[in-house]
């Protein structure tokens, strides 16, 4: 009975964050919300007993794509500041 209501509380999550992620304007706020989903999505893989699959997804989904995007997007100049 937990493990189910665990698991769709970890779903509920994981389409919260994703569904945040899709309509957030700011685009550092997006990596973060899907680097917020991939941590969760590690978790359920580690509650699946595939432990090596979560430690996989929460290093590399989690930490290096979520490192990744900050520093691209960092490196890019945004549209509002060049109208003005």
């Amino acid at each position: 009975m937990i493990f189910e209501i665990l698991q769709a509380l970890l779903l509920a999550g994981m389409a919260g964050s994703a569904l945040m992620a899709v309509l957030s304007r700011d685009l550092l706020k997006s990596a973060v919300y899907l680097a917020a989903m991939s941590l969760l999505l590690s978790l359920e893989f580690y509650i699946l007993q595939a432990p090596d699959v979560a430690i996989a997804e929460a290093a590399i989904g989690a930490g290096l794509t979520t490192a990744i995007y900050v520093i691209a997007i960092n490196k890019t100049q945004r549209w509002e500041d060049e109208k003005s």
